[in-house]
Formats: structure tokens, sequence, C-alpha cells
């Protein structure tokens, strides 16, 4: 394509991933950063000293209302990570690109100087501080997610790429918490990423384009140094054409073109599809799943904490190895390869039996859907024994779980439902699916109130709930099923 290298496609993708990877899901490093606090005193005013432990109870191994306060924190971070994805995915849709990015760099960065300036004595202000840096990070990865429309057939890899660089940022807490051990003060670490910020206002007007990047890309699409002041009015509408076309191809059968021009606009509304059984069980999927993770890095510290019977070193060292995992990006891919790979698979047998291009695609998401429950199923069973070696089984199942848990949602997304729809439902899910997160605190208390810090009913019930997840892919494959033997069924 005559405006848009490779040179420039790769320096977009490489710089994004670089952004994800160091930045975008640093809230889920929170075990690392929670040990730092508890070392800094942090709530600690909060813990009552047993009888008989005078001069000692600060030092108590497990303070149910410290733990309790971290758990918070993570609860509403976590929560605002998820809920505001629809109105942040609302403005990328309606603002565009450099608009949805600035508000991520104002977020972020008051995000960290109000980290990098906290005390104990301050401390209530991570209530604060943390949903804002979750905000900023999830509008990061929204608004990179992108730049897989620049490599047509490798668009899935592409996607899941970058979901996976988003949960490998965990890592970026274990470094502070590393340089924090040698010297480094929490403070200077945090300056310091705020400081970054210069970095992303860079990359927003010189390698991100002003709108959205199109899918399928126009002969002449460019963007930041190869576009002066961005696209024209006329590329813009070439692009919107183009976008229209590939819609009408992929999302509607031959039959459900034939229909009056009212029916089809029915059909491609955005209630439509919010509405539809197909997003209603994937939003299931997502929302079980991702409970069980949220429940388990929120609760790690006190987990670790109560299986290591208070031995701090111990907890330090299960603590690293669990972010030493968190290396997402290496595994996160692999779920895109899959889909890719099998698409293309389909795509032959489409071209040999007729079929739509559409079905072929929703079909190759599939056993990713499959795999990625089974994931999560052999994760919650590690993590329900209290056997603290397996734990490391636990670490390396969750981050693969993980991985391919967002890059799996954010590419059956993109696959079974319009592009033009794609921010709008992103956020959607990911709210409603936040809604449910909630349901990690109460748990909590429930596990170290009444349960007295024995999970076994807890885990039993998240395990069938696990298994519920399983419908989700049975369901789309019947689908697939019925579209290829009936191209005229609705979907």
């Amino acid at each position: 394509m005559a405006g848009l290298g490779l040179p420039l496609r790769l320096a977009t993708l490489l710089t994004g991933l670089l952004e994800c990877l160091c930045f975008a899901g640093v809230l889920f490093g929170w075990p690392s950063l929670v040990f730092v606090f508890k070392k800094e005193h942090y709530f600690e005013k909060l813990c009552e000293p047993d009888a008989g432990l005078i001069g000692n109870a600060t030092e108590q191994a497990d303070c149910k209302v410290q733990d309790e306060r971290f758990s918070l924190i993570f609860t509403i971070a976590s929560f605002m990570n998820n809920f505001m994805t629809f109105p942040s995915g609302y403005v990328f849709d309606r603002f565009r690109t450099t608009v949805a990015r600035l508000i991520a760099i104002f977020f972020y960065t008051t995000a960290t100087l109000i980290i990098a300036f906290t005390s104990a004595g301050s401390a209530v202000l991570l209530f604060l501080a943390m949903p804002l840096l979750s905000v900023g990070g999830i509008l990061f990865l929204i608004t990179n997610l992108q730049i897989g429309n620049l490599f047509g057939q490798h668009r899935s890899t592409i996607i899941t790429l970058y979901n996976g660089a988003f949960d490998s940022s965990s890592a970026v807490f274990l470094i502070i918490k590393l340089l924090y051990e040698t010297g480094t003060s929490l403070r200077a670490s945090f300056i310091f990423l705020s400081v970054c910020s210069t970095w992303h206002v860079a990359r927003t007007f010189l390698l991100m384009p002003r709108g959205h990047i199109p899918y399928p890309l126009p002969h002449d699409y460019s963007y930041g140094l190869c576009s002066g002041n961005g696209p024209t009015k006329e590329e813009k509408e070439a692009a919107e054409q183009e976008n229209r076309e590939l819609q009408s191809k992929e999302f509607l059968s031959a039959k459900e073109e034939t229909p009056g021009a009212g029916l089809q606009q029915e059909a491609r509304s955005f209630w439509s599809y919010a509405f539809s059984l197909r997003f209603a069980w994937h939003l299931v999927w997502l929302s079980v799943i991702q409970l069980w993770h949220y429940l388990f890095i929120g609760t790690l510290n006190s987990l670790l904490t109560n299986m290591a019977q208070g031995d701090k070193e111990l907890v330090s060292s299960y603590t690293n190895a669990f972010a030493f995992t968190q290396f997402g990006v290496l595994v996160a891919p692999w779920n895109g390869v899959l889909m890719d790979r099998l698409k293309q698979k389909y795509q032959k047998e489409a071209r040999e039996t007729g079929s739509s291009t559409w079905v072929v695609a929703l079909c190759s998401t599939v056993p990713s859907l499959a795999l990625t429950s089974l994931l999560s199923l052999g994760f919650a069973l590690c993590a329900s024994v209290p056997v603290l070696p397996l734990q490391y089984l636990t670490f390396i199942l969750q981050v693969i779980s993980r991985s391919f848990l967002y890059g799996s949602n954010a590419a059956f997304l993109t696959v079974a439902f319009p592009s033009q729809h794609f921010g709008k439902l992103f956020g959607l899910v990911m709210a409603l699916s936040a809604v449910v997160s909630l349901l990690q605190f109460p748990i909590f208390t429930l596990i170290k109130g009444p349960l007295q810090n024995d999970p076994f009913y807890v885990n039993v019930m998240l395990l069938l709930a696990i298994l519920l997840t399983f419908v989700h892919p049975f369901l789309v494959y019947g689908e697939c099923r019925a579209r290829k033997e009936s191209p005229s069924a609705i979907a």
C-alpha cells in the first residue's frame, strides 16, 4: 500500500507492544506491591494486638483488617479496570484514538504521582490511585488493539500478543519490589513511571492515528509520521465505505442480504448483538473465569501467608515466583496462531463448500474458547489444594489461562460481531463482568470470617461455576454447524 510502509507498521507494533508490556496491566502485579506496602506499614495501625504479644503486635503474620483493606483496594481497582471499558470504548469509538490516549495518559500519570507521594499515613489515597491506574492501562490496551488491523491475516495473533503483553506488565511491580529490597525507594520508582508519560505523548502523535485504523486497510491509508495532519475527509469516507462492504459480506448470509434496507439495519444494530444469546454466554464465560483470577490475585498474599505459616521470607520467595511467571506475552500469541491457522484451514473448506467467511472465522474461535475453560479448570483445581510447592504449577496455569482468557475474549469479539461495534461491545462485556468481579470482596470476607480461613466450600462452588463455562464453546460450535448446514439461519 502506497501510504503505509512496513517500517512504520513494525514501529507501531513494537512500541505498542512495549507500552502494553511495561505499563498497561501493572495492576495484576498487585501481590508484589502489597508486599512492599506491608513493609512500609500501610494500614498497619488498623491491626489489633493480640493478648500476650506485647511489642510485636504489628509483626503478626496475618492481620485480618489490613488484608481486607488491600483486598478492597484491588476489588475496586479491578472493577474499574473492567467497568470503565464501556465508557472508554465509547470514547474511543466516538472521539477516536488521540483523545482516548490523552485521557489514558492523564489518568496514568495522576495515579503514579499519587502513589509516589503516598505514605503509611495517607495510605487511603490508594483507593483513588489504583482505580485511576487501571483505567489508564485499559485505555492503552483498547487503543493498541486496533494495530492488529495493520497485519491482515495475522490479526488474531497480534490481538492476542497485545493481550499477553498486557498480562505480562504485572511483572513491573515485581521489578519495583526487587528494587525496593535493594534500597530504591517506592517514590523513586513511581516518579520514573510518571516521567515515562512523555514517551506515551510522543507515541500518540508520531506513531498512532488520529482516528481509527480501518479493516481492511484502504490502498492509500496513512497515519502518524506518514500523514502530517492525518487522513483526509475523502480517505475517511472511503475507509468507512470499505468497512460497510466488508460487514455486508462477512456478517450477512446470502439470504439475509435480500430483505429491505430497514431489516438489514435492524440486524446490524448494536443492541441486537448486545442482547444476543451468543453475547450472553460469552459474558458468562468471561465473568466466571475472571472472577476466579481476580480472587486469586487479590488474596494471594494472604493465601501464601497462611500456607507458609507466617514465614515472611517464604512468602517473599513465592511472591517473586508468581511475578516471574507472569509473562503471558510468551504464551498468548500461540492462542492467536491457533485461531489464525484454523481460520485458514476452514477458509479452504469454505471455498470448497461455499460456506460464509464469517462462519469460517467463528468456527476458528471454538478450540480457543474450550481450551481456555480447560486451562482455567486446571488452574482452579491446583489453587484449591493447600500445598505450598504445588503453587508453582498453579502460577504457571494461572498465567497461561489468563493470557488465553483475554486474548480469546478480544479475538472472539472481533470475529463474532461487526467491527464498528467492537469498542462498545468490548466495553460492555468488560463492564458487566466487572459487576460480577465485585463478588471477590464478600467472598474474601466470608473466607476470613465465618469460614475461618478455610476456602474449601468456596472453591467447590467456583469449580462448579467454571464447569459451566464449557457451555459457551459448545454453543458456538453448534451455531457453526447449524450455519454450515443452513446458511439462511439467523445469526
